[in-house]
């Protein structure tokens, strides 16, 4: 089923623009490897969906868990086709979750390196944007070994 919000203030919102890179939830937090978007765009409930199915396919042979890290909180409008123009703007369509560049989509532990790559490229081939594979990063002076 598809994700979207439970309740929410205003049903319908205007297009907008994204400008900028992400300054939020554009590192890898909860897994060892993830999934991060170069472009900025909107990825729909049923994508977000159709990646995890994929992802969760391999990933439970191989003994590992996926994050989800976006959520689609965005509704887009649609007109019916062949509708003459003016009474008002569409009915919600789907949902959509606003990603900029630097977002990380998914992420995954519980895996090799060999394993992740070839997950996450199945990943990326359902993607609407060009995305990369970024690894944990460590601090520097968080008493980790580098």
């Amino acid at each position: 089923m598809a994700l979207m919000p439970r309740r929410i203030k205003h049903r319908k919102v205007q297009r907008g623009r994204i400008r900028g890179d992400a300054s939020r939830g554009n590192r890898v937090v909860f897994g060892d490897f993830g999934l991060q978007a170069l472009e900025p765009a909107w990825l729909k409930a049923q994508t977000i969906e159709a990646g995890r199915i994929a992802a969760q396919q391999y990933v439970r042979g191989a003994g590992g868990r996926l994050f989800i890290r976006v959520f689609p909180h965005r509704s887009v409008t649609s007109r019916p086709l062949e509708t003459r123009m003016g009474k008002g703007k569409g009915e919600p369509e789907f949902w959509v979750a606003n990603i900029r560049p630097g977002t990380v989509l998914y992420e995954l532990s519980g895996v090799t390196e060999q394993q992740a790559k070839i997950c996450l490229a199945r990943l990326a081939h359902k993607m609407p944007m060009r995305v990369r594979m970024v690894g944990k990063q460590t601090k520097i002076g968080s008493g980790e070994s580098e």
